[in-house]
This record gives C-alpha cells, structure tokens and sequence, in this order.
C-alpha cells in the first residue's frame, strides 16, 4: 500500500473481504467495466484502525475515491457504473430501473446476510433456516429466469452481478438445488462463464469451488 493517505490518492481503493460476496459483486464489477482499482483485502472481523478514520463504521467494502467515502455497497455498484459508464449496467427505463433496484436491496438485506449466517453462525438450528430459506428463495427464480436471458432483464445488470457470487458459493453453503431448477442453474452458468466473473475470484473464493 501506499504511504500516502488514501483519501489523497490517485487510483480508487476498494476495501473488501476476499470472503464476502457484496465486496465480490464489486470486485465482479471493477473487472466488467475495468475499473483502475486497488484492492486492499480486509477479513470484516478484524478491521484495521486505517478503515476507521475514513468509514467510521468501519464497514465493508468500503471504497474511497481521492475526497469521497462509500461505504453502502449498493451505491459503490451505482457510483461505478456511473463514473464508468461502458458498458452500462442499468437499465434506461425508470419502471425496471425501480425493480432492479428494489431486488437488489432484498439481495443485501436479506439473501447476503443468510449467507453469513450460513458460514458463521455456530447456531446448527440458524444455519439451518437459512440454508432452507435461501434455497427457497432460489427455486422462486425459475419462472422469472425461464422468461428473460437475465434476472428482470433483456441484458446484464448489477442484479445479475450481484447473483453471481451466491451461485458460486453454493456448494460452499451446502446447497443443491434439484433437476427441476434447471432454468436456474443455466441463468448461474451464464453467469459464472463470464471470463470477467472468473477473474473477480479472491483466491479465498477459489478455494470455495472443486473446479472453475
């Protein structure tokens, strides 16, 4: 790293958790749109002094770009696809601009925190739930992703970003989904395909994986 303070530098940082899939929905987009971005690695439960003064929720990921501070992962994702605008990755149209956005503030809020719960909790009843929830909540795709190439969409969003690092990690999280959910696993190949999705990979998040 740099001895020069962070918010005084040049390039982008990204804070994130070679662990975590809302800091690798980030990293996943940095590559899509090849975002010039330092990524300083950071485990979410031994947060450096360094993240504090800068996000004194020292929450991650957290990306500082020269004076500006995000910590709020939905709005690094919008920020970048902004600032970096080719390829675009909203749609122009406010009405699926809305549901996308809307679906994706479900996937931080409660999909992601399922997954954590999954890894981390030692409550076997917890993990669980939540295991049999987010299953669920994956089985609810097939008829959304057997009428649309995407998730709610034509092309490729942040909300397909955003659902690439729980399709890799589902043998990690002890999941798997049945021959009926074929739509579904099809829509995570598309997306685990992806050269860009490959390359977002922490090598914490290789290791998740038998095989690329």
């Amino acid at each position: 790293m740099s001895d020069l303070p962070l918010a005084k530098r040049a390039v982008i940082t990204l804070f994130s958790d070679p662990k975590d899939p809302n800091s690798h929905r980030i990293r996943f987009l940095a590559v899509e749109k090849e975002v010039p971005l330092e990524i300083v690695s950071v485990d979410s439960n031994a947060v450096p002094e360094e993240l504090y003064e800068l996000n004194p929720y020292g929450t991650i990921p957290t990306l500082v770009d020269r004076d500006l501070v995000l910590h709020d992962a939905q709005v690094i994702l919008e920020y970048l696809d902004e600032r970096f605008p080719h390829p675009p990755m909203m749609p122009v149209d406010p009405i699926q601009k809305a549901l996308i956005r809307q679906q994706l503030r479900l996937i931080e809020t409660e999909w992601y925190p399922l997954i954590r719960t999954i890894t981390q909790s030692d409550d076997k009843k917890a993990v669980n739930a939540a295991r049999k929830h987010l299953f669920e909540r994956l089985i609810q795709l097939i008829p959304i992703v057997s009428e649309q190439p995407y998730f709610l969409s034509e092309e490729f969003t942040l909300l397909d970003l955003s659902m690439a690092p729980i399709f890799w990690r589902l043998q990690y999280l002890g999941i798997e989904l049945p021959k009926s959910a074929k739509p579904v696993m099809d829509y995570a190949d598309k997306l685990l395909s992806r050269p860009e999705f490959k390359n977002s990979l922490s090598d914490d998040e290789l290791d998740m994986r038998d095989i690329l």
